[in-house]
């Protein structure tokens, strides 16, 4: 075993005493000890955050630009490192956990590319006489500190997601990363080290949910990022009321196949959003649903995509569903899909545990308020449901207390726009799965789905505000 994994303060790695285990969700083996900070450790973390934004809101783009794109060009160089190790911290099959590396590859060569891209704006307010011959120059300035809570399930990506927006508009940021996941995390503090920006820019404190909720309330902090459950972030807002929060949280997205779509498409790209994460997934696919002159065809041929499907140890490249992160989420999918055959739903397939696995699932004849449709199941089960008008569908779609995303899949434009308009969503996905996200892409929700957005310029928006300087006297 190795030596146990420091933490990073304020830009310097540090240990103490106290200890937990990282254990891989596959085998129960232990993947790292990580040492916990202290109570000290996490006040020098906050106070040094505090004091240095007033020098990093001053940073020049460059300075920042060439951080982020270093950060992007080491965890290219490390990819395979970076997967295996978010394939065995949390399970996520090895296929999955390159995809994820890349991402973050991309993520911060993004935050680069949009920083370098910021031109500001000007406004010309010479447009009415009274106003005299007048400038308006409008820039973006950091809010100040972020505090970022991410969840276990993307444990590299979206920890990225809330560091490279940060770094690059000049804000000090201390991540609170999940503690069953929180090697990933460390690892983007190794790099974030290995740059010319301040040292007490970035910390990484893998400490308990508990520990991080004083930091909520914490003046010193700006803004606070939040990834992970519905309950958890609207409980913060209301802790918080007065500070910029950007919560992202759960769903159980629907997805719509009309008569006319590609039904055997639909079916391996559910086959896709609905189990390559476990279900552990906020936009992974969770209601189907299928108009009633198709539904019997595609029944079969999703089954038949989904039986396709292998558990198995999260190591072996032919591994499609990997284990489900701990043995209460197992626990509790059992029982939610166990109460919906006893009120009649019907298993398709699946709809048993095989620990520490749950076997990809589909269920017929469900009921809108079963939990396994109503709920935030993240886990590997689908409903399948039919309709026989489009309006209904979407109806069906927006019957639901979340809101992050939806898809559809037919090849009549006026049914997508149609869609795009009346879907209450923040993303609605034309002929592909709601679990489809690209890293620049506004990214968000609506209801208890969560507010504001991420996504490299969208994430840098809602962690800046704009000042406008007035230039009088100006010829024009």
């Amino acid at each position: 075993m190795s030596d146990p994994k420091p933490y990073l303060v304020a830009g310097k790695f540090k240990s103490s005493d106290e200890r937990f285990e990282v254990k891989s969700p596959f085998d129960g083996r232990t993947v790292a000890t990580v040492t916990k900070p202290t109570k000290d450790d996490i006040e020098a973390a906050t106070a040094a955050a505090h004091e240095v934004s007033h020098e990093t809101r001053k940073l020049p783009v460059y300075a920042r630009a060439e951080a982020l794109a270093h950060i992007s060009k080491r965890l290219a160089e490390r990819g395979e490192e970076v997967a295996e190790l978010i394939a065995k911290e949390g399970g996520k099959p090895i296929k999955w956990a390159k995809a994820e590396a890349a991402r973050a590859v991309s993520t911060f060569r993004w935050a680069a590319e949009v920083l370098r891209a910021d031109e500001g704006e000007i406004m010309r307010l010479d447009t009415e006489a009274s106003l005299g011959s007048r400038l308006g120059l409008v820039r973006r300035f950091p809010l100040g500190p972020v505090l970022a809570i991410t969840p276990f399930n993307f444990p590299v990506n979206l920890v990225a997601h809330k560091v490279a927006p940060a770094l690059a508009v000049g804000a000090p940021i201390v991540v609170k990363p999940a503690t069953a996941t929180p090697l990933g995390a460390l690892l983007l503090g190794e790099l974030f080290a290995e740059t010319d920006l301040p040292p007490r820019m970035m910390s990484v404190l893998p400490i308990s949910g508990s520990e991080a909720g004083a930091l909520v309330t914490d003046d010193r902090f700006a803004k606070i990022s939040f990834t992970g459950s519905s309950e958890v972030g609207w409980n913060m807002r209301s802790e918080a009321p007065r500070k910029a929060i950007t919560l992202e949280l759960g769903g159980n997205a629907g997805v719509i196949i009309h008569s006319d779509a590609d039904l055997e498409k639909a079916a391996q790209r559910i086959a896709y959003g609905g189990y390559y994460q476990a279900g552990q997934s906020c936009i992974s696919v969770q209601r189907v649903l299928v108009h009633s002159d198709v539904a019997d065809r595609f029944h079969g041929l999703l089954v038949g995509e989904v039986n396709k499907l292998k558990n198995g140890d999260p190591m072996d490249p032919e591994t499609d569903v990997g284990p489900l992160i701990d043995h209460d989420s197992l626990e509790r999918i059992s029982q939610w899909v166990d109460e919906a055959v006893q009120a009649g739903a019907e298993i398709l397939t699946g709809g048993k545990r095989e620990d520490p696995f749950y076997v990809p699932t589909v269920l017929a004849n469900t009921e809108a308020n079963m939990k396994v449709r109503c709920e935030e199941i993240f886990g590997p089960v689908v409903t399948v449901s039919t309709y026989d008008d489009f309006e209904a569908a979407i109806k069906e779609v927006n019957n639901s207390k979340y809101g992050l995303q939806a898809g559809i899949f037919t090849n009549d434009v006026n049914r997508l726009m149609t869609a795009w308009r009346d879907l209450e969503v923040g993303g609605v996905i034309a002929n592909d799965v709601a679990s489809f996200r690209a890293d620049q892409m506004p990214y968000g929700g609506s209801k208890d789905s969560g507010a504001g957005r991420e996504g490299l310029r969208f994430a840098m928006e809602e962690m800046t505000e704009r000042r406008i300087m007035v230039l009088s006297e100006v010829p024009m």
